[in-house]
């Protein structure tokens, strides 16, 4: 039984969108789409191509395969498509080029609009040096002349990134979308949970598709992952620990930087000592360098920086995504247990670090809700365009929400608030250490700047009576991304 799709309403409009320009016009359109493993990129654009009712034809490419074995592969592809005609029209022997191989395609395609997928396209590149060029020069005197739609994935960001760079072939020919994770509120819908619960699953899966195929209807995070640590095979083991391996084949010093992040170790200094050696730690020549990578390059690491109206230091490093983050910080203790057929012991690894990792995996998700809502009506303060956070050297205090009208050095502070994503509401203690350390907060004027609470559990009646700008609970972290 095919599995059910869900979400993607965004995504799926916007790829018929040009599927509609092409019938109109005539000419062929280029969308390259990327996005990282399992977020979905090759379901969604199989799900576009049998709603289109158009033919098509969708190749995947070999890893580690050479050129010529890439294009006859394309051509057995062909041959078994809905794209030809007549099946017998595609050459039986295959072209030894890619500039052949795009002319036999192009002499396939039919007068009425069609399809054309070639997924892991920097697989495609890496077998041959002068694919980029071949396909550029087919795209100008052939394929963008016929009315075809061409979707090119990667889940090699930069890779594909580089691709429709100004200084590569294929450099605007093609519209690019970024193909993110599931939402909160898709995760929900999908699983049918409330939204504490599907802030939950969220946080657990990432929003990954590949692993919420495997989550049964209805089931909290903690009970899934309690009856996954009985199965070490699990699509909750084994998809953060695929994209792990296809990043990092190697455990190399990256890996061990990304590990260290990981394990909770957030500060240039603190990841410097547990990703070095026993002769010291990581030197800064080298450590710093790797974080760029991982963070503008790889995008596997996310980088904050105090928000408030002066530069501020240190800056902050964290897992961006949530399910790997998981992973590192307590899936994959728990799947060695799980191997040696100890479940409960594996669940119990999960379970005491659970709330600890929670509440720090929420923030970043509380402040993207918190943007998107920042864009609608009846917001408190219309003027914030970004939220972070903020603190000083001492982390005394540590904000977990600022309001700003731009980063990374803001113009105006419009709020700071607090998250506590904990079984018990927030209170009046809490209230007090956050007025406490919104004071500090360089451009926090209390005259104009209010307070925010965004509480799991609510918040008692002291705190519900006091000067409280924007109460949110689960609920409405979910309904920011419903609109």
């Amino acid at each position: 039984m095919p599995t059910p799709f869900v979400g993607r309403r965004v995504e799926l409009a916007v790829l018929d969108k040009r599927l509609r320009r092409i019938s109109e016009q005539g000419a062929g359109t280029a969308v390259a789409i990327r996005g990282r493993r399992q977020v979905g990129k090759s379901r969604l654009v199989q799900e576009f191509c049998d709603r289109a009712g158009r033919p098509y034809v969708f190749f995947t490419a070999t890893k580690g395969a050479s050129s010529l074995e890439g294009i006859a592969a394309l051509m057995a592809e062909l041959r078994e498509s809905s794209l030809p005609s007549n099946p017998e029209l595609v050459p039986r022997t295959a072209p030894t080029n890619w500039p052949d191989a795009f002319r036999a395609l192009a002499a396939l395609l039919p007068d009425s609009p069609s399809i054309v997928v070639l997924d892991e396209l920097p697989w495609l590149a890496e077998q041959d040096s002068l694919f980029d060029g071949a396909l550029q020069t087919a795209w100008d005197r052939l394929l963008s002349q016929r009315p075809v739609l061409l979707l090119l994935l990667g889940s090699d960001l930069h890779m594909m990134e580089r691709f429709t760079a100004y200084d590569r072939p294929f450099y605007g020919r093609a519209d690019s979308l970024v193909l993110g994770p599931l939402s909160p509120a898709e995760t929900g819908g999908a699983l049918g949970l409330e939204a504490a619960d599907a802030i939950d699953a969220h946080l657990v899966s990432g929003g990954l598709p590949g692993i919420l195929r495997a989550w049964p209807h209805g089931t909290p995070a903690l009970d899934f992952i309690r009856s996954e640590c009985a199965d070490p095979a699990s699509a909750l083991f084994g998809v953060p620990e695929a994209a792990l391996l296809a990043e990092f084949p190697a455990p190399d010093q990256a890996r061990r930087v990304l590990e260290a992040v990981g394990s909770g170790d957030r500060t240039h200094a603190n990841i410097a000592a547990t990703a070095g050696s026993q002769s010291g730690a990581l030197p800064s020549g080298i450590l710093s360098p790797l974080l760029r990578r991982l963070t503008e390059e790889k995008r596997i690491l996310a980088s904050d920086a105090p928000l408030s109206v002066k530069p501020g230091k240190p800056a902050l490093y964290h897992v961006a995504d949530s399910n790997l983050r998981l992973y590192l910080a307590a899936m994959r203790s728990a799947q060695e247990l799980s191997r040696r057929g100890r479940p409960e012991a594996a669940f119990q690894v999960v379970e005491r670090r659970w709330a600890a990792w929670r509440g720090r995996a929420v923030e970043p998700l509380i402040r993207q809700s918190l943007e998107l809502a920042a864009a609608s009506e009846g917001f408190p303060w219309p003027d914030t365009a970004v939220v972070g956070g903020w603190w000083n050297r001492r982390f005394a205090p540590e904000i977990d929400l600022v309001g700003a009208d731009r980063a990374p050095v803001a113009g105006t502070v419009s709020f700071a608030g607090s998250v506590k994503w904990l079984g018990t509401p927030f209170d009046h203690h809490d209230l007090s250490a956050l007025v406490q350390g919104a004071a500090e907060i360089p451009g926090f004027l209390s005259s104009g700047a209010g307070l925010a609470v965004v509480s799991l559990s609510g918040t008692t009646a002291a705190v519900a009576a006091d000067r409280v700008g924007l109460v949110w609970g689960p609920a409405e972290v979910i309904a920011a991304w419903e609109s």
